[in-house]
């Protein structure tokens, strides 16, 4: 392409969650000039069981270039590699068709790996955000190979950009952003505690758990004992809880059967989806938050809010002073939670960015290299 030509970039998106990290960055890049953004969009957006929230992308303004269905009601090991093909065949069609300049790729889930795939073969370069990370069950080995995959790499930490240097891949390629999912959250998240509970369903003043637990898909078996575990937890505590639903992982259909099983504490709101502002006022104005969800790692340290962080699926990520760990079993999460109530708000300070990710992301995007010989990577050693 020409230095004037404008860049086209692809976002890949599966989730409510990747999208509500990337969306203000994604608005900038459309605002930027010299650079076009569609985004691409798969796995739950596409289902009426999980809030059909491509409605959402296309509220946002941003030009939708291809759906592409997969299962995801079935929620099995088996129906999540296959949705892997099934991504990896519709983006080689989308890629074949549109040759955007970039695709751009979040995170460590299956359909990020078969769009990073796709992009290599059919010459397009990949640039992925937040690789470098360690966490530990199936998205380590993913994030991982996605970064093998990428040609440019957007990370939140010094530490991330260290470890990409020692897997091999080379320095000019790697830039520290920050995470964009702290863009603007403060922001986001404005409702005053009062509108936040009443939007959630909740009734009276008192304090509120936000509790927000995935299935470690490699302990998808033990997912139910876990999440009845977590809930007797939540019981002792005896505060109210707003649940939001798991993602469709394997081991998700058994979180739901437990909750279907065993009742939450009085006054409790069990929800399957709720838009970022709310979601961002909720995470700010509980009492604490408890699950395995990496908002708890990254974003909840910008409202100070204190996080118990459950099990597995996250146990090696880089964490803020404000999370503490325990195993899902009840009386560990019990003892964690009342400490974390206890302790209240801590300081809003945030290892993982300073809010400017966007800026920096649509910076490079519009000015690095894409010269034909970046897809020729080898290892730095």
């Amino acid at each position: 392409m020409s230095e004037t030509a404008t860049r086209r970039i692809v976002y890949l998106s599966g989730t409510r969650a990747d999208f509500g990290l990337m969306q203000s960055t994604l608005q900038r890049i459309a605002a930027t000039p010299g650079l076009a953004v569609q985004v691409a969009v798969t796995g739950t957006h596409l289902s009426k069981a999980h809030g059909e929230t491509i409605t959402e992308i296309r509220a946002s303004g941003l030009p939708v270039c291809a759906e592409i269905p997969v299962d995801v009601s079935t929620r099995t090991p088996r129906t999540m590699s296959l949705a892997i093909a099934e991504v990896l065949r519709g983006m080689t069609e989308l890629l074949d068709r549109e040759r955007p300049d970039v695709l751009l790729l979040l995170g460590d889930r299956g359909e990020m790996l078969a769009g990073a795939v796709a992009a290599l073969h059919l010459g397009v370069p990949c640039v992925h955000v937040h690789g470098g990370e360690l966490s530990g069950t199936v998205d380590e080995p993913v994030r991982h190979a996605i970064s093998k995959l990428a040609a440019y790499h957007f990370v939140a930490t010094a530490g991330s950009r260290e470890r990409l240097l020692r897997m091999g891949e080379a320095e000019p390629r790697i830039f520290v952003t920050g995470a964009p999912g702290l863009d603007g959250l403060a922001e986001l998240g404005n409702m005053s505690r009062e509108e936040c509970a009443r939007a959630l369903g909740l009734t009276g003043t008192g304090p509120f758990v936000l509790a927000l637990f995935h299935p470690v898909v490699q302990q998808a078996g033990e997912a139910r004992t876990q999440t009845l575990a977590l809930i007797e937890a939540l019981g002792r505590l005896a505060l109210p809880v707003v649940w939001l639903e798991p993602n469709a992982d394997a081991g998700s259909l058994e979180i739901l059967a437990a909750l279907d099983e065993s009742p939450l504490p009085p006054g409790s709101k069990r929800l399957r989806h709720v838009a970022r502002p709310l979601y961002a006022s909720a995470l700010r104005h509980c009492a604490v938050l408890a699950g395995n969800s990496s908002s708890g790692i990254i974003e909840a340290a910008s409202f100070g809010t204190p996080v118990v962080n459950i099990g597995d699926r996250q146990r090696l990520r880089e964490r803020n002073p404000n999370v503490t760990d325990a195993p899902p079993e009840a009386q560990a999460m019990e003892t964690a939670l009342r400490a974390a109530v206890a302790h209240g708000r801590w300081p809003c300070e945030n290892l993982w960015g300073d809010g400017h990710a966007g800026e920096r992301i649509a910076q490079l995007l519009a000015t690095l290299p894409l010269q034909p010989g970046l897809l020729e990577k080898i290892n730095s050693y």
